[in-house]
């Protein structure tokens, strides 16, 4: 099949590239058109006619304005890359005889807290703060025109994932912060936090792909998260082990844990209110809608053999 993957520069995209340019054309849509290898051609978004006289089979939206955990960028930005351009690229789709849909959204478009004890795809929408909103309101749009297609166009198959936090090599996030962290034998100092939350491992997100381009899947919302959901004490023993270091977790007063995050959101220290409510929340996230769509039993890759392998790479 001929793909467009937008954002194809990204963490995500490269992942994606590595994996489908063996069994499909790949061609790409970034800020600025550059040379990868496994792509056809890539285009800037200033090129976009360009493009237009290809004929795709598929598109996967990965292209969108990550969570600024510094709170640098202005909320206007978010709704004009994840809602605008997600529009603009949906609008493309619907006047093409393209017939598959990939928008990468997210969790957080969902909920930025787990109410109850898991996150499923039933959830009445509340995201809280620019990132998840646009994010939602990106959805709507798609949501809201589905029925829209011309007669002949009713083969269309749309799929909005929300995945949760991906991980892999080439990743950088809050992962990266707490290998850095064990790396240097440095103790753990929030065992006195028993969460779970839920991870996706890019092994199993590129299996969900090759799923979603090859197999006639349902239209629909689905979660995207790997099968088991790891405490972060856990997640500690599981980098220490692949690192060969010995796990040193101390079980520190939360009272004080939560007054140095407060002291570094002043200082703009590693850890602040923000980082250590993602390492310490609990964020449980269902894939079994996903899974039952694709048919399948499992996810090809547990969550400690993803982490396993991301920690491997770093």
């Amino acid at each position: 099949m001929k793909l467009l993957i937008t954002g194809i520069n990204g963490f995500v995209g490269r992942n994606l590239v590595e994996d489908l340019s063996s069994k499909h054309e790949i061609y790409g849509l970034d800020i600025t058109s550059c040379e990868l290898p496994g792509v056809i051609a890539t285009f800037g978004w200033d090129e976009i006619e360009n493009f237009k006289s290809l004929s795709f089979d598929v598109i996967i939206h990965l292209a969108g304005k990550a969570h600024d955990v510094k709170k640098n960028a202005k909320p206007e930005e978010y709704f004009e890359i994840n809602t605008g351009l997600t529009k603009n690229i949906f609008d493309f789709f619907r006047e093409s005889r393209v017939s598959r849909f990939i928008f990468f959204s997210s969790v957080k478009a969902a909920a930025d807290y787990v109410p109850g004890d898991t996150l499923t795809e039933d959830i009445s929408p509340r995201p809280v703060g620019p990132y998840g909103e646009s994010k939602i309101a990106a959805e709507n749009y798609i949501m809201d025109n589905l029925n829209d297609f011309p007669e002949s166009f009713k083969s269309k198959y749309v799929y909005i994932l929300r995945p949760c936090m991906i991980h892999g090599p080439g990743n950088k996030g809050n992962l990266n912060l707490l290998f850095s962290i064990l790396k240097k034998g440095i103790p753990w100092p929030l065992g006195a936090y028993e969460n779970r939350r839920s991870f996706t491992s890019i092994e199993n997100l590129k299996y969900i792909i090759d799923g979603l381009v090859e197999k006639k899947v349902e239209t629909g919302i689905y979660n995207v998260a790997d099968d088991e959901a790891l405490s972060t004490n856990e997640l500690v023993r599981a980098i220490c082990e692949a690192i060969g270091k010995k796990c040193l977790i101390i079980k520190c007063p939360k009272k004080l844990i939560k007054f140095a995050a407060l002291l570094g959101d002043k200082l703009c220290l590693p850890i602040n209110t923000e980082r250590l409510e993602k390492l310490t929340e609990n964020y449980v996230v269902s894939n079994n809608k996903l899974k039952k769509a694709l048919k399948i039993e499992s996810m090809p890759v547990s969550a400690l053999q993803g982490i396993e392998r991301t920690v491997k790479s770093l």
